[in-house]
């Protein structure tokens, strides 16, 4: 069975090199100087009491794949760049191989559902990094990260089954769930506050604007009939299995919107807070506070705005201003 990871950012390469630590069959999908890197010297993976050079076989494109009825495709993209990916992947010759969208958000199943018949999701839950070219690092013990894992609408199949089973044995918590999506709902709970991250840093000052962002995302979902789940620090997996601990020589607590932003890339917010605007407006609920996220990171975006530039004053003034000052 072979692993094929479509994204080495912070999640796919170290889910990547998790698994070829293991003796996994694993091929890598990477671009421009991180895919050199890897080629050159392996992938660096940096975990609590590991820091090891992997040597994970990298392709740059899905053309280079020849697919086999034992491969699954696991996407660790950001969703703008999920389109683009999957039609690489059909393109490639890509059919009926099992898809996991490990990836934030709700959009990213649907997308993949359109063109593959066989699409999973996975919930991450893995604090991890990719802030140099051929380097992630991942902050969780005893486990890397935990994932929820089924198929998409619902269900569980022998592929989740198998999946889940070689990430717990490369040091991962793979858990097969019935209705993985209403584990992803409540992930993107936690994912609302991350563009207030990236402009102003961990400033507990921004408290009552997360929970003003959550209030609206919790109207939202009993607007639409929405089931989720906590998957945040209430967890009880969390205790046991994923505790953060430092890892020498890297940040800790940089989410991936604030990695986005320093490295000068897209920003994922319109699928974040962008869910619940669009959520909003198909259910007559309103949501400015989420609405005026989206137009603040795509500005922040623009502007190349460093990471934590903005006080918590500058802060507030651009979301009461709708996000465009």
């Amino acid at each position: 069975m072979r692993v094929i990871v479509y994204g080495l950012g912070a999640v796919g390469g170290s889910v990547a090199a998790a698994l070829t630590r293991k003796g996994h069959n694993v091929l890598g999908v990477a671009r421009g100087t991180h895919l050199s890197a890897i080629r050159e010297s392996g992938l660096r993976f940096r975990a609590p009491g590991i820091d090891e050079r992997v040597p994970v076989q990298t392709v740059a494109d899905p053309s280079e794949i020849r697919f086999a009825a034992g491969d699954m495709v696991l996407l660790a993209m950001k969703t703008q760049d999920t389109p683009p990916a999957l039609d690489a992947l059909r393109g490639a010759g890509m059919t009926d191989q099992p898809l996991f969208c490990f990836q934030n958000g709700v959009s990213n199943e649907r997308l993949a559902l359109r063109l593959f018949p066989n699409v999973h999701g996975v919930t991450v839950m893995m604090p991890s990094t990719h802030l140099q070219p051929g380097e992630v690092a991942a902050f969780g013990q005893p486990c890397f990260g935990l994932f929820d894992i089924g198929r998409y609408p619902h269900g569980v199949d022998q592929a989740d089954r198998d999946l889940a089973d070689m990430l717990t044995d490369a040091g991962f918590g793979g858990f097969p769930v019935e209705n993985v999506m209403s584990a992803k709902y409540g992930k993107l709970l936690l994912n609302l506050g991350n563009i207030l991250k990236a402009a102003i840093g961990n400033d507990p000052a921004s408290r009552d604007l997360s929970d003003g962002l959550r209030a609206e995302a919790m109207a939202v979902y009993e607007a639409a009939g929405i089931d989720w789940h906590e998957v945040g620090g209430s967890d009880p997996r969390r205790d046991t299995l994923l505790r953060l601990q430092d890892v020498p020589g890297v940040q800790r607590g940089l989410g991936s919107t604030t990695q986005s932003l320093a490295r000068g890339l897209p920003l994922e917010t319109d699928y974040l807070n962008g869910e619940i605007t669009l959520l909003g407006r198909l259910h007559g609920v309103p949501t400015p506070l989420n609405a005026a996220c989206c137009r603040l990171a795509a500005r922040l975006s623009a502007q190349g705005t460093a990471p934590g530039s903005l006080g918590i004053s500058d802060l507030r003034a651009a979301l009461e201003n709708g996000g465009t000052g």
